[in-house]
């Protein structure tokens, strides 16, 4: 039964763990996911081994993805002070910059001053650039914004403090825009201690009172629902120094359709979060022919089950408002009742 008939969801901040990770994740199991979960376009983040920071790296990308994705890709071009000089030969391949100005794996994290110039400087106004950017990270990031009168996307917002700052940096008509994903805006605190090292992420989880400041900004300061996908194996996760992060691309829809059927957001406003945002602040194309069906029968999130190569979810228990039944993408049924029936290598690289 189809009860909700939406456009082909965009999620712009996931991680396909390639190259360097593909036990964690690939391009074929990463967009068999997304497309389970009614997404047929998805950015794909730099922090992988080696980064993309060069052209050579994100060739190599580029030429994965062209030969396993199932939906659409595009990749962030990744800041490095040590590659900077190489961001114009980036650019054109890239769908967007991402600069680390927090903790991040391997060389990307930015706390230099003249790294931060010369992106600002030489990165292309027509591209985005976005910032992985916690607490006092949030002002220099907004700060930059001002000063080079440009566009700025902040990624998972996670803290009332940073939604407060952003609204306030938007009313004052600065060019500055951001993302919530579904474990800040479900989990918290609360739950950090149940799910042990499942439930640990950058940024890690917040209070109530941050979970309750972001819902109170979904209608009127964020601009994506974005779900920071970043699979881990179980045996990852459960040893002595666990990683960071957790799979998001099959229950990101499901979680916030169990928000419409609460009546906290409408669905002209999901639509608007997980697509229509996406697809204008990052300059992507349109994708006709190409729906996302739903049956709005709330269901349990299950633990298993999943598309994703990590095969686990840190959502196991919570109340989903419906599943995707269908997908079809440019015309092509690419999903349907739990079977991925897109072929590696048919989705497009941006």
């Amino acid at each position: 039964m189809t009860d909700l008939i939406l456009p082909g969801l965009i999620d712009v901040h996931t991680h396909l763990r390639v190259p360097g990770g593909a036990h964690k994740e690939d391009f074929a199991t990463g967009t068999a996911a997304a497309l389970a979960g009614g997404i047929t376009l998805l950015l794909a983040m730099p922090n992988t081994s080696p980064p993309l920071t060069t052209p050579a790296a994100l060739a190599a990308a580029r030429a994965a993805a062209a030969a396993d994705a199932r939906c659409d890709v595009g990749l962030f071009a990744g800041a490095a002070p040590a590659d900077i000089d190489q961001l114009p030969a980036l650019a054109p391949d890239a769908a967007a910059l991402k600069i680390y100005l927090n903790d991040t794996f391997g060389r990307l994290r930015v706390d230099d001053l003249p790294t931060l110039v010369a992106c600002f400087q030489t990165w292309p106004r027509e591209k985005l650039i976005a910032l992985h950017a916690e607490k006092q990270s949030v002002a220099v990031a907004i700060g930059l914004a001002a000063i080079y009168d440009r566009a700025v996307h902040i990624c998972h917002v996670s803290r009332r403090e940073e939604i407060e700052l952003i609204a306030d940096a938007k009313g004052r008509g600065l060019l500055v825009t951001c993302e919530v994903t579904p474990h800040h805006l479900f989990l918290s605190q609360a739950d950090a201690a149940r799910l042990g090292p499942l439930g640990d992420m950058r940024p890690v989880l917040g209070a109530a009172d941050d979970v309750a400041a972001l819902w109170a900004h979904l209608n009127d300061t964020v601009d994506c629902i974005a779900t920071d996908h970043a699979p881990h194996t179980l045996e990852e996760k459960r040893s002595d120094a666990p990683p960071p992060g957790v799979p998001g691309l099959e229950t990101s829809l499901p979680l916030m359709l169990a928000a419409v059927e609460d009546g906290r957001l409408s669905v002209e406003r999901l639509t608007a979060l997980m697509h229509d945002n996406p697809r204008r602040l990052f300059g992507l194309p349109q994708q006709p022919d190409t729906r996302v069906e739903v049956d709005m029968t709330p269901y349990t999130i299950p633990a298993g089950g999943w598309q994703t190569k990590c095969g686990w979810t840190a959502f196991a228990g919570l109340r989903a408002g419906g599943r995707v039944r269908r997908v079809v993408l440019r015309g092509q049924v690419v999903y349907e009742d739990g079977a991925v029936l897109a072929a590696p290598g048919s989705g497009k690289v941006l």
